[in-house]
């Protein structure tokens, strides 16, 4: 019996041995790297015109998302519509003090050649309200795309895309 009260104990001692040896961090969970720029944004497209800049058309409400690339650097973030509008996910150049983003001509998708130049792009913090007039964040660019696969519905190559940080909220739930 002294045997297995013996080799419970030591197997109790071992066990304790195993937890205390865990090491400890008192670090704090951080953000990205472009954590005020990141998020999920509720937009409203607007097809402009090409030559004269006037607004054309109302496209509609559409979803993006803006978030840190896998170098989480402050230097440039994904633009992603989610396949919502134009099938766009392209990395954008980001002045993160300035809360600014643009892109010269670059592809706007993996595997095609056609491109999207992203001109004016800001990200301004509390300048919207939302549903309930409570500040949010605003999203405003304009995007350029080389091709038109919209042609045949009327729509441009030009669009200004704004609109506000997702919240939940919106008049329809109301």
């Amino acid at each position: 019996m002294k045997k297995y009260i013996s080799f419970a104990m030591m197997a109790l001692i071992m066990g304790f041995g195993f937890v205390s040896c865990d090491p400890e961090t008192n670090e704090e969970a951080g953000g990205t790297a472009v954590e005020k720029m990141a998020g999920f944004w509720d937009v409203n497209i607007i097809a402009l015109d090409d030559n004269t800049g006037a607004e054309l058309d109302n496209v509609g409400t559409k979803h993006m998302m803006t978030y840190n690339t896998v170098e989480n650097i402050a230097t440039e973030m994904w633009l992603d519509d989610e396949n919502d509008f134009w099938g766009m996910k392209m990395k954008v150049d980001v002045n993160y003090d300035a809360r600014t983003f643009a892109s010269v001509a670059k592809p706007y998708a993996a595997g095609t050649q056609e491109t999207a130049t992203i001109i004016d792009g800001r990200v301004l913090e509390g300048a919207a309200k939302n549903v309930h007039g409570m500040p949010n964040d605003s999203i405003v660019f304009t995007v350029k795309f080389s091709d038109n696969k919209f042609a045949k519905y009327g729509f441009q190559h030009t669009y200004r895309i704004e609109g506000q940080r997702h919240t939940g909220f919106s008049p329809e739930n109301e």
